[in-house]
C-alpha cells in the first residue's frame, strides 16, 4: 500500500476564498435587517441570511474540491451531500438566531460563533465523508483540530465584529471586515484539513497523481446552489427596496410616508439649517363624514387630503400621515412668519369643496405648529410641541392655526395631571359636597339646597369644578362621582331630618353621561333606598343640552324619576338651545333663570327675558329659582317680577355640611 498527499490549483483556491468572502458578506447584508424587522418579517430576513451562507459554504466547498488533485478518481454519495447542505443551513439559522436578538450579551456570540464554527466544521467532514474514492483517507489529528479551533474562533470573531460595529458609521467597512473573517476561517479548514489529509490506495492505481473527474450530477447541483444563493440574494434585496421598504416605511391608504418613515426622515435629512417648522394637521369633524357616509367614502376623503397637501407643500418639505385624520408636515428651511403664511394656505386649500362619489363634502383642517430650535432639537419634542399647539386650535373653535407657547404647554401638562390624579381621587376620598341654600324671600326661609362638589388635591389645594368637571365628563369619571355623590347627599340629607337641623329638598346637577347607558333610575332609587330618604327631598338639575340631546330617551328616564316622586329642575335657562316648543314637554318641576340675565338685569332686555322667563314658568305651572342674587337691588327687582325663589351669595355662600348647620341655627333665629 501507497500514500499520496493532494495538490491545489493555486487560481481556484484564490477564487474559492473570494467566493466564500461574497456568500458571507453576502448574508450579512441580510441579516443587517433582522434588527429593523419583527414577526414574520424578521423570520424571513434570518431564513434567508442561514440560506445564502450555508448554500454558498456548501457549494464553495465543491468548488474547492475541483481545486485538488487526488491521487484516485472520486464519485460522491447523493445523500451525505444533500446531508451537508442540510446541516450547513441549520446550523447558519441557529447562529443567526441567537446573535441577533435586541439586547446581545458575550454568551449569545460565544454560543453563536461555537454553533457556526460547527456547522461549517459538521458540513465539510460530512462533505469529505461523501466522497466515493478507491483509497482511505487518513487525517492528521493534531492538525485537524487545530483547524477546527480556529474555525470556531475565527467565526466568533466574524460575528463579534459585526455586531459590535454594525451601528458605526462605517458599518459596511466592518461588515466586509466580518465577512472576510469568515471567509478566511471556512477556506482555512478546508484547505488544512485537505492538505494534511492523505490517501492509502492499491499499488495498481499507479502512482501518479490526476484532476478529479467532475460528476455531473454534482456539478448540476452546484451550479443550482449557487444559482440559487444568488437569486435568494437578489430577491430578498428586491423586496427590501421595493416591497417591505413600502410596506414599513409608507401609508398604505395614502402613499404618504408613515410614523417609520417619519422616523427616518428625521434622524437623517430635517436637522441641518438654522430653522425648521413641524406642523400637526387635524381634520375637523371628520368623524362624522365615517359615522354617516361610510368608511369608504373617508378613506378617499382622506387620499384627496394627502394629495392636497403635497400638492401644497411641493418640494418645500414633506407629508406624513400619522393615522386616522392626522398628518404632519415637516418643512426643514422654515422661519416662523414662513410657516403661519404656509399654514393659512394649507386650510385654505383643505377647506375647498370635496367631490367624491356624488357627494359635496366640506371639512376645516386644525393646525398646531412648532419651530426648531426654539421649541426643541429633537423629533419628540418637535412633535410634543406641536401636539400641544394642535389642541390650542381645536379649543379655540377649530379651523385656527396655533403657534406653540409655553403657557399653553404648562396647560396641558396640567390637564394630564389632573386627569390622572382624577382617577385616584375618589378612592382617596379627596370629594367634598358643599350646599348653597335657595331661599324664599317672601317667606324668609330655606326651601331648598343645592349640592355643588368639590376637590381638594393634597398638593394643589381646592381645584375649581370649572376645571375638573369637564376633565371628568370627557373621561367618563363624571358617572362614578356622581353615583357617590347621589349616596353622600342623601345620607346626609336623611340625617337633616333625623336631627331637625333642616327639612328642605337637595338639588344635585346631573351630568349627560348619566343617561346614556339607561341606568339613572336604578341608581336613584338605590340611593333613596339606602337613605331612606323620601324622593321628594331630592331634586335632580338638567342643563337645557342635556334635555335635547336624544330626547325621546332622556324625558323616558326624567318621566320614570318623576313618577317616583324625585323633583326635576332645568338649569341655566335662557343660556341652552332648547326650543319653547318641547319645553312643555320636558318633565321639570322648576325653571333657573341663569345669573348671566340676574348680573345684568339693570338692561332693559336682560329685565324683558326675566319677566318672560317668569311668565312661562308661571303658565306651564313650574316653580322659578334666579341664581346669582347678590344685591337688594337685584332682589326688589325680581320679587317685583313675580320670583320669590332666589340662590347667590347675597343669601348664602357654598358652605361644607359643618358650617352649614352654624348657618341654619343662624338664619332661623334671625327669621
Amino acid at each position: 500500500m501507497d500514500k499520496m498527499g493532494i495538490h491545489f490549483n493555486v487560481w481556484i483556491v484564490l477564487l474559492s476564498f473570494a467566493l466564500v468572502a461574497i456568500a458571507a458578506y453576502s448574508a450579512l447584508n441580510l441579516i443587517s435587517q433582522v434588527a429593523g424587522s419583527t414577526g414574520k418579517v424578521r423570520r424571513l430576513w434570518l431564513i434567508s441570511g442561514a440560506c445564502v451562507l450555508g448554500c454558498g459554504i456548501w457549494a464553495i466547498h465543491y468548488v474547492e474540491i475541483t481545486a485538488s488533485r487526488f491521487p484516485a478518481e472520486v464519485n460522491y454519495y447523493p445523500g451525505r451531500v444533500i446531508l451537508s447542505l442540510m446541516v450547513g443551513v441549520l446550523f447558519c439559522y441557529l447562529a443567526f438566531r441567537i446573535t441577533s436578538v435586541p439586547r446581545l450579551r458575550v454568551w449569545h456570540l460565544v454560543v453563536g460563533g461555537i454553533l457556526l464554527g460547527s456547522g461549517f466544521s459538521a458540513m465539510h467532514y460530512i462533505g469529505m465523508s461523501a466522497m466515493k474514492i478507491v483509497a482511505k483517507i487518513h487525517y492528521d489529528s493534531w492538525i485537524q483540530a487545530v483547524a477546527v479551533t480556529l474555525l470556531l474562533v475565527s467565526s466568533y470573531i466574524g460575528l463579534l465584529m459585526f455586531h459590535k460595529f454594525k451601528e458605526c458609521a462605517g458599518f459596511q467597512r466592518w461588515k466586509l471586515y466580518s465577512a472576510l473573517f469568515i471567509g478566511i476561517s471556512v477556506a482555512g479548514l478546508h484547505y488544512t484539513s485537505v492538505r494534511a489529509s492523505h490517501f492509502e490506495y492499491n499499488n495498481l492505481l499507479g502512482s501518479k497523481p490526476f484532476n478529479v473527474e467532475t460528476d455531473i450530477v454534482l456539478l448540476i447541483g452546484v451550479s443550482f446552489v449557487a444559482l440559487l444563493m444568488l437569486a435568494v440574494s437578489a430577491g430578498a434585496v428586491f423586496l427590501d427596496r421595493h416591497v417591505l421598504e413600502r410596506m414599513v416605511y409608507q401609508d398604505s391608504l395614502t402613499a404618504l410616508p408613515n410614523r417609520h418613515g417619519l422616523e427616518r426622515y428625521f434622524k437623517n435629512e430635517f436637522f441641518g439649517s438654522r430653522s425648521g417648522a413641524v406642523f400637526f394637521v387635524d381634520l375637523d369633524r371628520f368623524k362624522s363624514i365615517n359615522d354617516t357616509l361610510g368608511h369608504d367614502i373617508g378613506d378617499m376623503l382622506l387620499q384627496e387630503v394627502a394629495a392636497r397637501l403635497n400638492h401644497s407643500v411641493r418640494d418645500k418639505g414633506k407629508v406624513f400621515r400619522l393615522g386616522g385624520d392626522e398628518f404632519l408636515i415637516a418643512l426643514p428651511d422654515c422661519t416662523l412668519e414662513d410657516a403661519k403664511l404656509e399654514a393659512e394656505c394649507i386650510m385654505h386649500e383643505l377647506k375647498r369643496f370635496y367631490r367624491i362619489q356624488g357627494n359635496e363634502l366640506y371639512v376645516t383642517a386644525s393646525v398646531g405648529i412648532s419651530m426648531t430650535p426654539t421649541h426643541g432639537t429633537d423629533r419628540s419634542a418637535l412633535m410634543k410641541a406641536a401636539d400641544t399647539a394642535l389642541y390650542t386650535s381645536k379649543d379655540s373653535g377649530k379651523n385656527k392655526c396655533s403657534v406653540f407657547d409655553q403657557e399653553a404647554n404648562r396647560h396641558q401638562l396640567r390637564r394630564m395631571s389632573l386627569e390622572k390624579d382624577l382617577r385616584k381621587a375618589l378612592a382617596r376620598s379627596e370629594f367634598m359636597v358643599v350646599y348653597q341654600p335657595k331661599w324664599d324671600s317672601y317667606m324668609n326661609v330655606t326651601v331648598g339646597l343645592e349640592a355643588l362638589l368639590r376637590w381638594r388635591h393634597p398638593e394643589h389645594g381646592i381645584i375649581s369644578p370649572a376645571e375638573f368637571i369637564p376633565i371628568a365628563e370627557e373621561t367618563g369619571l363624571i358617572v362614578p362621582i356622581t353615583y357617590w355623590m347621589l349616596h353622600d347627599v342623601c345620607s346626609q340629607n336623611r340625617l337633616w331630618h333625623k336631627e331637625g337641623i333642616a327639612n328642605v329638598p337637595v338639588s344635585i346637577n346631573m351630568s349627560a353621561r348619566m343617561f346614556e347607558n339607561g341606568s339613572l333610575y336604578d341608581v336613584v332609587a338605590e340611593a333613596l333606598t339606602c337613605s331612606e330618604l323620601e324622593p321628594h327631598f331630592l331634586e335632580l338639575e338638567i342643563t337645557e343640552s342635556i334635555a335635547m340631546h336624544n330626547m325621546k330617551e332622556t324625558v323616558a328616564q326624567l318621566s320614570r324619576l318623576r313618577m317616583l316622586g324625585v323633583r326635576v329642575s332645568l338649569d341655566d335657562f335662557g343660556t341652552g338651545f332648547s326650543s319653547l316648543g318641547n319645553l312643555d314637554e320636558i318633565p321639570v318641576n322648576t325653571l333657573k333663570i341663569d345669573q348671566v340675565f340676574i348680573r345684568n338685569s339693570k338692561m332693559h332686555s336682560k329685565k324683558a327675558i326675566i319677566s318672560n322667563i317668569i311668565a312661562i314658568a308661571t303658565h306651564l305651572n313650574m316653580e322659578v329659582v334666579a341664581e346669582g342674587v347678590e344685591t337688594p337691588e337685584q332682589i326688589e327687582l325680581l320679587k317685583s317680577l313675580g320670583c320669590r325663589v332666589m340662590q347667590g351669595y347675597y343669601y348664602g355662600r357654598p358652605m361644607p355640611v359643618h358650617e352649614l348647620g352654624e348657618w341654619f341655627i343662624a338664619n332661623s333665629a334671625a327669621s
